[in-house]
């Protein structure tokens, strides 16, 4: 018979065997059915009552992490233990994507109570800096992983001549725990970096300025994480501050030219056992206060530049050792270049939104990688994400409770996802948790998150933005024109209807082309008579698919607007339908909808099973009553 414990006082190493529980009378499992037939194993125990009707824990009187068990049966996707060095939030998403798969993660963390403890397979107590316990740690690892760089990288040296399998590699770790280290290596692979030097002194700090002028950005080397360990001097006479700043040049500093960007961007980039490279879409991460704010996915910025930084990530990764995630921070600049800011071996706050948004997260690929298991689909699953960082905004009581006022209103918005750490200490500018808000656009997006940051009322313009645009250059148009509205709300598509005139207002024609697809636009019917240039000019502006609807007018029977609508120059395409008939323009936009949406794609099968139905019928009646009653009756 299994008892239960209640365990008061002082936290207390305990283990213990968790096993199926039988129920005489059904002999069936209880819905305690995973299997842990480890006694060895020790956990701590947090200060509070402990009672489970169906688990018997004995106290144990060690404190030392016992060696791992190999004989335990695993039953995931591998039987490689992963350890991971460092506890925190990442440590804690490691965990949660582990867990889908099967995989048992342990980690190594100081804080009884770290953001990982509960849900890891294990947790061990310990400072990842302290070389004897990162090697007792490693013994119990299949492979060793690190949520965080700044750890012991002389051990990793000596554990990995041992045996140890570490990924990334601890060569790669040393590479990027000294970030002016890690702009030499770069450099020196080819990846374009901003200018940079060594300073030991002040003079050498002077003529860093005179060489690459002011603004001038002086960073530490070493433990700058989150903004921390840069300093900017706006003239020479700011240099003794902005070195002081940093804790003198005893503590190891460089300088770096002033990048003058117009963006900052991040590509999160895993690379397999076998050297295999995959990246993330890229995303705009933007900061304040030197810590990221936010981050918008995809970024909004032209083809070829997205390529381009793709590219410069894809190298700087493959030039390092090692198999996991990276994130790779760059610099967008005014004249179109790209610069690599800096790299972190591990997965990164710029790929939280991943989560949601990719078919793959970075932490379930980080996982795949250091396993070797093959790389998942790193490709974006909905057409635009932001992740917002919750930060805190007031020390203790008063900032868990402004903190939780701000998630009460995200769990109003549609698309919005919360993640909170459970961190037990509440300061200001820490991060505490974050939103991931998925949506049809950027625009939709961004104005449901100023709902859950400034604490607007929501409603349900704001909430769902139109999917499809019904314009037309005149409202002598909309009795044509209104058939398209009625037939997407038959369908439940959100639409606008508007008037945009391409010869009478060519400026806002001009304008809402452009900004449509941002907007969350995804097709465009445009209704046009006489001339009917509105359908083909606004094609020529957006990336959306625009269908034309040729209107009558008063002369020509509308055969002027259908010919001047497909008369449309190669390169500018225009779908059209039938003179008038902007149902049939409705029942297309429904149609382009539906390849990526299965819903639509039902309801279009059921309006044809509908048709059907009306055609049988009539041919039903006319048949059983003859055509003289059905015209008469008609």
């Amino acid at each position: 018979m299994l008892h239960s414990a209640i365990l008061l006082g002082h936290s207390t190493t305990l283990g213990f065997t968790l096993k199926p529980f039988y129920h005489p009378s059904t002999n069936t499992a209880s819905s305690l059915t995973f299997y842990l037939d480890q006694p060895s194993l020790t956990l701590k125990m947090k200060q509070k009552q402990f009672q489970h009707p169906h688990l018997s824990c004995q106290a144990s009187p060690q404190d030392a992490v016992p060696e791992r068990n190999d004989e335990i049966p695993v039953h995931g996707l591998s039987e490689m233990v992963v350890g991971v060095l460092g506890g925190g939030q990442l440590g804690r998403m490691l965990c949660q994507a582990a867990s889908h798969m099967g995989i048992k993660v342990i980690v190594l963390d100081q804080q009884e109570n770290c953001p990982a403890s509960s849900l890891s397979y294990h947790h061990m107590v310990g400072s990842f800096d302290d070389s004897a316990t990162v090697e007792e740690f490693a013994k119990r690892c299949g492979v060793l992983t690190f949520e965080i760089e700044h750890v012991d990288v002389a051990t990793l040296e000596k554990l990995e001549k041992q045996g140890v399998d570490c990924q990334p590699k601890a060569s790669t770790i040393r590479i990027i725990q000294d970030k002016y280290l890690q702009k030499v290596h770069f450099s020196q692979h080819g990846i374009p970096v901003p200018e940079f030097t060594q300073i030991d002194d002040l003079e050498g700090a002077k003529k860093a300025g005179e060489i690459f002028g002011y603004p001038l950005m002086i960073k530490s080397r070493r433990l700058a994480y989150d903004g921390r360990g840069n300093a900017v001097a706006k003239s020479e006479e700011e240099l003794p501050s902005a070195v002081d700043a940093l804790g003198g040049f005893r503590r190891g500093l460089y300088a770096e030219k002033w990048a003058s960007f117009v963006k900052e961007l991040a590509v999160i980039v895993v690379k397999g056992r076998d050297n295999s490279i995959s990246c993330y879409p890229v995303v705009e991460t933007i900061h304040r206060d030197n810590i990221c704010h936010t981050v918008k996915a995809p970024v909004d910025v032209k083809c070829k530049i997205r390529e381009h930084a793709t590219e410069v990530a894809s190298n700087a990764v493959n030039s390092l050792k090692g198999a996991g995630v990276f994130a790779v921070e760059l610099f967008l600049t005014k004249d179109g270049q790209i610069l690599l800011n800096e790299v972190a071996p591990r997965p990164h706050n710029s790929g939280h939104h991943t989560i949601e948004s990719c078919y793959t997260s970075q932490y379930e690929n980080h996982l795949r990688a250091v396993i070797g298991l093959p790389l998942g689909d790193p490709s974006m699953k909905t057409p635009a994400a932001v992740m917002y960082n919750v930060l805190g905004e007031e020390e203790g009581e008063l900032g868990f409770q402004l903190a939780h006022q701000l998630i009460k209103r995200a769990l109003t918005i549609p698309g919005a996802n919360v993640h909170w750490y459970d961190k037990p200490e509440m300061r200001k500018q820490r991060k505490m948790g974050h939103i991931t808000i998925v949506g049809p656009s950027l625009g939709n997006i961004e104005s449901n998150l100023a709902i859950i940051v400034e604490g607007k009322r929501l409603n349900d313009k704001t909430a769902v933005s139109p999917r499809v645009s019904i314009i037309m250059g005149s409202d002598t148009d909309l009795p044509v024109m209104k058939s398209a509205a009625e037939t997407l709300e038959m369908f439940g598509v959100s639409h606008e209807v508007l008037i945009v005139s391409a010869h009478r207002t060519p400026e806002f024609m001009f304008s809402y082309a452009k900004s449509a697809d941002k907007r969350g636009i995804q097709v465009i019917i445009a209704g046009a008579g006489s001339a009917a240039h509105l359908p083909g000019m606004v094609a020529a502006l957006t990336p959306l698919p625009v269908i034309g609807v040729p209107v009558r007018a008063s002369t020509l029977d509308g055969i002027d607007s259908l010919l001047s609508i497909v008369q449309m120059p190669r390169g500018i395409p225009v779908a059209t339908v039938a003179i008038n008939n902007a149902t049939n323009a409705a029942l297309l936009a429904v149609r382009v909808l539906g390849i990526a949406d299965e819903n639509l794609r039902s309801r279009m099968s059921q309006y044809q099973e509908e048709e059907k139905e009306i055609v049988l019928r009539k041919g039903d009646k006319l048949e059983n009553h003859g055509w003289e009653s059905y015209l008469k009756n008609d």
